[in-house]
Parts: C-alpha cells; structure tokens; sequence
C-alpha cells in the first residue's frame, strides 16, 4: 500500500525546485548533480529520492510549475482588466508589470526556462495528455503559448503599428526586454523590477504609441 503524502510535501517539493534552480543557475543544469542539490537542500541523496527519481524529474516539474503559472499570470491580467473595464492598452500594460513582478521572485526559474528545457528528454510520454507529446514538447509548447498570448495582446493595443509582417518582431522585442532580466536587474539595486516595467512601458508608448510614419 503506498504510503500516503505528508501535508507538507508539495510544500517540501516547492522549496526543492527553489534550491534546484539556484544550482542549475550557479553550475549549469549539465554540471549539478543530485548529491549537490541534495547538499544545498542540507537533506541526504536518499531523501531527496524520495520527492524526486532524478535530475530531469526536478527539471520538468520546475518548469511546469513555471509556465503554468506564467500561463496563470496571463489570464489573472485579462481577467482583471476585464473587471477594471482597462482598455487593450491599459491591459498590455499591466500584463507587463504582473510579468516582471512574477520573474522578481522567480528568476532563477525563469533562467531554467530560457537556458535548460533543451535538456528534458524528446521521447513521448502518453502520461502527458498526448502519445506524440514528450516533457521536452511540452514546455516548448507553454512557451509557444506564452509568445502567442503576448502578440495577441499587443495587437489588441497597437492595432495601427503590427502587421502581419512586424508582429513576430515586435513581439520578441518587448519579450527580450524583459524575459532576461534575471541576468542583471537585482532585487535592491538602482531599478526595481517596478521602475523598470515603467520604462518598458514608456518605451512601447513612445515607439508604438505613435502612428506616425508608414507602417513596414
């Protein structure tokens, strides 16, 4: 008979995937080794075993909890300015904002997303809702999501500046603005993650605020 779970396991889980991310960030995924994530949780290999069967396994459920909650974060914002009656603009905006407020207390995770999923396996899981669908597909997938809810969102607020042409660009401009802050914006420096999703947001306003100029 399996032995049922703690009430603290998921909670255990959370703070091992936390400890994982800081390793893979320090080390890279390939050089950390479980006796080292083991280490840096100041728990055994053994016991560590027992919330994870390996490396890859830490890896795929960080970085399903991370896209899922980055999934999450997109349909809080559109839900929330539905209530608050936020134009598409307004809307762009504050997803900006709940995106860089998400990545200030998730960085290493995201560094994981961006850096590691070529590491999770190709081979398809049927246990992932799918027989073609492998970890590796799946997260690449929530991505592909993520990308596409963003250039649905500046569509909706810049109808007179993306194109069908642009969008994809246009896109992965503000993407890259603030998809990889965690390699320089630090919680108590200059900028605060809050300051910095202003800039952002000015930046949009000034470039693809204005409609003057023909469209590309």
């Amino acid at each position: 008979m399996a032995r049922p779970k703690s009430a603290t396991h998921d909670i255990k889980r959370d703070a091992i995937l936390d400890i994982a991310a800081q390793c893979f960030a320090q080390r890279s995924y390939p050089a950390a080794s479980m006796n080292e994530i083991a280490t840096a949780c100041g728990t055994s290999k053994a016991r560590l075993y027992h919330y994870y069967d390996s490396k890859e396994a830490i890896l795929f459920d960080l970085l399903d909890r991370h896209t899922q909650r980055l999934l999450a974060v997109i349909a809080q914002t559109e839900a929330a300015a539905q209530r608050k009656d936020l134009n598409d603009r307004a809307t762009l905006h504050e997803l900006v904002r709940a995106f860089l407020q998400e990545y200030e207390t998730s960085a290493t995770r995201h560094a994981a997303l961006l850096n590691d999923t070529q590491f999770l396996s190709d081979t398809p899981d049927p246990a992932l809702g799918g027989p073609s669908l492998s970890p590796r597909e799946l997260i690449l997938n929530r991505q592909r999501d993520i990308v596409a809810a963003m250039t649905r969102f500046m569509k909706r607020a810049y109808p007179e500046r993306l194109t069908p042409t642009n969008q994809t660009a246009l896109t992965m401009m503000l993407l890259g603005m603030i998809n990889w802050t965690f390699t320089w914006l630090r919680p108590g420096g200059p900028i605060s993650y809050a300051a910095f999703a202003d800039e952002v947001i000015g930046m949009l306003e000034k470039g693809l605020g204005h409609s003057a100029g023909p469209k590309r």
